[in-house]
This record gives structure tokens, sequence and C-alpha cells, in this order.
């Protein structure tokens, strides 16, 4: 069976390509794979308030930050965020960092076809808009923080 081309989600410079939507079986896992240039503007730090998320590394080097910890993922190193844990990510490198990540359960495409429409606004992003759609999915802003860096 040949395996189907699913349609790539770009958020600025960020692409989103899901591979399985977990949404579609009453939430079940979700997989997507993201794709991070170099010094692409990211989300800010976020919890998932009924979300665990596994980020591992295929290609480049992605800065994580989980709780208070800062980790470079690279290429076959993955990263674990329980739910209510503050996390975020950047590529402050030169190369692309590719990444799949999982979720369970899956807050789905969907969300980041939201977030797209949003970002994608004249004017570009409203912050209050873009907390709206994030509220909506379970995703909590959180406040910047110092972290220290590991890895």
């Amino acid at each position: 069976m040949q395996p189907v081309e699913q349609a790539i989600i770009t958020i600025g410079q960020l692409e989103i390509r899901y591979l399985k939507d977990g949404t579609a079986n009453e939430g079940a896992a979700g997989m997507f794979e993201l794709t991070v240039p170099p010094g692409a503007r990211v989300p800010p730090a976020h919890s998932h308030s009924n979300n665990e998320e596994i980020t591992y590394c295929l290609e480049g080097t992605l800065r994580v930050s989980i709780g208070d910890e800062v980790r470079n993922l690279k290429a076959g190193e993955c990263g674990y965020t329980p739910r209510g844990v503050t996390h975020g990510f950047s590529n402050p490198y030169d190369r692309v960092a590719r990444v799949l990540v999982v979720l369970t359960p899956d807050i789905g495409a969907q969300y980041f076809r939201d977030v797209a429409e949003v970002v994608s606004l004249p004017g570009g992003p409203n912050p209050a808009k873009m907390a709206e759609v994030m509220s909506r999915y379970g995703l909590i802003l959180s406040p910047p923080t110092q972290a220290r860096t590991t890895g």
C-alpha cells in the first residue's frame, strides 16, 4: 500500500505534517513531523492541561525547554513533557531541525490550522486571538522564566 502524503500546515516558517491525527479516533495519540528552520519564530512557552508530549529529533538540533531545564536535542535524542509542565522550543543553529512529535491524547491538526489562520491575519498575529485559540485546545501560555542549559 502506498503511503498517503499529508498536507503540510505552514505557520510562519514552521511546517507541520500530521502523520496520525488522534482526534479522528476519539482523542488517541497523534503524531506529526515539525520542521523548524534556523531562527524561525516559534510559539511562546506554554503547557498542556490535557496532553503529554514526546519530541524525537530526526535531523539537526532543536533547543527545547521543559520545566526549568533547557536541552539541545540532536538526531536520535528525545524529550518528554508531562501534562501541565511549561515547555517551548527554538532553533538557534545554522541547520534546519526536523522532529517527530507525539501527543497523547492528541490536540489534532485542526489546532495548527486555527493557529495558521490567526498568524496570517492582516497586521500579523493578534496575541489575544492567539491566546483564545490556544486556550480552546487546552494550552496555557506561561510567563517567561530563567532556565538552565544541559546536554
